[in-house]
């Protein structure tokens, strides 16, 4: 048998495995520079959850989702502060 021809055989598996890799990439930096929820410096805010705008959806794909402030939990929020 030729040895070409279980390279020819392995450029299916290198094409599939390399687009998932460019494709986990590119979610992983489409998530860091455009989620308020993903944070690489935790350090400089020790609270990074309260800098997270909660009317803007923070899932990839969102269907009917509204939010409106809880009053109990804004009070307890400001009491706190």
């Amino acid at each position: 048998l030729n040895s070409s021809f279980y390279v020819f055989q392995l450029i299916p598996l290198v094409g599939v495995v390399s687009f998932a890799a460019v494709g986990a990439v590119s979610f992983s930096a489409y998530s860091l520079f455009s989620k308020s929820d993903v944070i690489i410096n935790k350090s400089g805010n020790p609270e990074p959850w309260e800098t997270v705008d909660p009317t803007k959806p923070q899932k990839l794909l969102t269907i009917h989702q509204k939010w409106k402030p809880i009053e109990e939990l804004e009070n307890v929020r400001k009491l706190t502060k």
